[in-house]
């Protein structure tokens, strides 16, 4: 599994232009096969920031989105950012859930 993630700060001024392009890009990868997710976020501490983030199956499944035409859309808004975009992609091997938390904390009613 890959996340990928793409924090970018959008002048004020342009941030209402760049939102309606990265949410026809989520809303468009959502139907990409190996896409499990894609979401946008927005920083509560800096109002100007927005962060993209996608989880794909595979690395071929997002070689493939980043090569779209959609993608290329995403490259446009990049270049409105106040400053260098922050660009990560995250190789997943596993994870867990709340049943890390339950079994750590369990462990400290115990003692």
């Amino acid at each position: 599994m890959i996340v990928s993630t793409i924090r970018m700060a959008i002048p004020a001024e342009k941030h209402n232009d760049a939102l309606r392009v990265i949410r026809s890009i989520a809303v468009q990868s959502r139907d990409d096969p190996g896409c499990l997710s894609c979401r946008i976020y927005s920083d509560i501490e800096d109002h100007n920031v927005l962060v993209l983030q996608g989880t794909w199956e595979s690395e071929e499944n997002l070689d493939i989105h980043i090569r779209s035409d959609e993608y290329r859309n995403l490259l446009l808004v990049l270049e409105m950012s106040l400053k260098q975009p922050e660009v990560r992609f995250d190789i997943i091997s596993s994870s867990t859930g709340i049943e890390t938390i339950e079994k750590l904390r369990s462990t400290i009613s115990r003692a």
